[in-house]
């Protein structure tokens, strides 16, 4: 097996170690493991400069695993690299995208006994990556709401018990109730799927399935098959948002007649201000921001 570099968060609390301590221990049976701590892009940058040829593998969640590809595909390393999951995060939802066990120790099972598969990865226009998803309208709102129900509930967790992973879903329908409406142009592959006379409760473009700790925004997305998932709501009546709030923590959004889901390879979103949420950071606000796929950018051990 590979020698394998993990990288830490250095603010990592002390539930987290444990759990590291013990999926080291299953690690450290088969191979030579190397722990470095980052609190910053600096030290990142530097810890991955020194990985050479080894696996490295990220101890932490969606925003630590976002943290290491950006640094990576700006150091031109990406293409080259074999990335591996602990998931240590709260919403750990590209690990459940790929099957990677939650337990720690399982997950580091995998990184024994799994194999590499190529993952795919999204780019914008300027040069930032999404490894997972970008979403904007309500479920940007939802994400910025999310994010303090799960700090919340997150703290009130016992054990292996995680409370925060309800953050999104209970983001989802506060923002459901009260929703940023948007006048956006949403073009697929060149093609118009929404224009502005439209208004829509909001899009998602997704390299993998879930965000928000496991609701299953872009159900159907694959982070290896070269596409992009995209999902636009047009609930905007108070009973549809409502509905689709349901629905959508139900994971049975795209059967709805409201709902457009389709794939492509470049998406464009254009038109009034709008929020956007990628990979769990928000930003904006934005009048047009373009997204396309580039297939097979980097390699994950997933299980067989």
């Amino acid at each position: 097996m590979d020698p394998l570099l993990v990288i830490t968060n250095s603010d990592a609390g002390a539930d987290d170690e444990e759990s590291l301590g013990r999926a080291l221990k299953v690690l450290r049976t088969h191979t030579s493991v190397e722990v470095q701590a980052t609190s910053n892009p600096g030290e990142l940058n530097s810890a991955l400069h020194r990985a050479g040829s080894r696996r490295i593998v990220v101890a932490g969640g969606d925003g630590s695993l976002h943290a290491v590809v950006t640094t990576l595909y700006r150091r031109n390393d990406l293409k080259r690299a074999v990335l591996g999951i602990l998931p240590l995060g709260t919403g750990n939802d590209f690990a459940r995208t790929n099957e990677i066990p939650l337990d720690v120790e399982e997950a580091a099972q995998v990184l024994v006994d799994g194999v590499p598969r190529p993952m795919d990865l999204i780019v914008d226009e300027v040069g930032e990556i999404v490894v997972n998803n970008v979403h904007a309208g309500a479920g940007a709102q939802a994400g910025r709401r999310g994010a303090r129900w799960k700090e919340r509930l997150h703290a009130l967790g016992v054990g292996k018990v995680n409370l925060g992973k309800l953050g999104y879903p209970i983001g989802a329908l506060q923002a459901a109730v009260k929703p940023p409406f948007i006048r956006v142009l949403v073009e697929v592959d060149g093609e118009v799927l929404v224009d502005l006379d439209q208004p829509i409760l909001m899009v998602a473009v997704g390299n993998g399935a879930n965000v928000g700790g496991g609701t299953e925004l872009t159900p159907h997305a694959d982070p290896g098959d070269g596409m992009i998932d995209v999902m636009v709501s047009r609930s905007i009546g108070p009973l549809a948002r409502v509905g689709y709030g349901a629905a959508l923590v139900a994971g049975r959004h795209p059967e709805r007649d409201d709902v457009i889901y389709t794939r492509g390879t470049t998406v464009t979103v254009s038109g009034e201000e709008f929020w956007c949420s990628a990979d769990g950071e928000i930003y904006g606000p934005e009048r047009h921001r373009s997204w396309h796929v580039e297939p097979a950018a980097y390699s994950m051990v997933v299980p067989r």
